[in-house]
C-alpha cells in the first residue's frame, strides 16, 4: 500500500483565512500518476487512528495533476486554527457520506506546523472521522514556484481552499464554501 496519499500544498507563510470565496474554472490539460488515499469514508462508529502521512511539493503536485480516469479529486486545504475552516469542514463530510458510492475522493491538506501534526491534527482528524483522509504538508519546504505551477488563482497567503480536478476541468476556491456551493460545483461535475 502506498505511503503516500492524496493531498497538497501551502505557502511557507499563511496570511489568514479569508472569509470571501473567489472561483476560478479552467480546462488545462496535466498528466501525472495518481495516488489515493483509500476510500473516502467517515467514520461512523468507532475512531480510526490517525496516520502520519506527509507529502513532499513533488508528491503534493502529482497528486493535483490531471489523472486519466472518471473520478472527482476534491482536495481542501485547512488548518486546525482556521475558523472559517473548521465551520466548512460539516459540509464536506455530509457530501463524503452522500456520495461514498459514487468515484468522489476527498483529502483534506493540513496546513498546520508540524510541531501541531501529532497532537491538534492528530485530534481533529480522529475526533472528525477524517483519519484516512488528511494528509500532511510542510509549508516550509514549498517553493514560489509550486503555486502558479499547480494554481491558476490560489497563490497560498489564505485558507481554505479548496481544489477540485475530473480530468482536464478543474475549479478553485479561495475562502469558505456554504453547502449549496460545495453542492453546486460538485454538480458541474457530473
Amino acid at each position: 500500500m502506498k505511503k503516500l496519499i492524496f493531498g497538497v500544498v501551502l505557502l511557507t507563510a499563511l496570511s489568514a483565512c479569508n472569509k470571501e470565496a473567489k472561483v476560478t474554472e479552467t480546462n488545462e490539460s496535466k498528466t501525472t500518476d495518481s495516488i489515493g488515499t483509500g476510500e473516502s469514508a467517515v467514520a461512523t462508529e468507532a475512531v480510526i487512528p490517525f496516520k502520519h502521512v506527509e507529502v513532499s511539493q513533488q508528491e503534493a503536485s502529482k497528486l493535483l495533476g490531471k489523472k486519466d480516469n472518471d473520478t472527482l479529486y476534491v482536495t481542501n486545504f485547512f488548518a486546525t486554527w482556521c475558523g472559517p475552516c473548521m465551520k466548512e469542514i460539516p459540509h464536506f463530510k455530509e457530501k463524503m457520506v452522500e456520495l461514498k458510492s459514487q468515484p468522489v475522493k476527498f483529502t483534506f491538506v493540513s496546513l498546520d506546523e508540524k510541531g501541531d501534526w501529532d497532537t491538534k491534527v492528530k485530534k481533529f482528524s480522529e475526533e472528525q472521522g477524517l483519519s484516512q483522509n488528511v494528509v500532511l504538508l510542510d509549508g516550509s519546504s514549498l517553493t514560489p514556484e509550486f503555486f502558479p505551477a499547480n494554481f491558476k488563482q490560489w497563490d497560498g497567503g489564505s485558507i481554505p481552499f479548496t481544489f477540485m480536478r475530473k480530468g482536464d476541468k478543474t475549479d478553485e476556491t479561495v475562502g469558505m464554501m456554504s453547502m449549496e456551493a460545495l453542492t453546486e460545483k460538485i454538480n458541474s461535475f457530473k
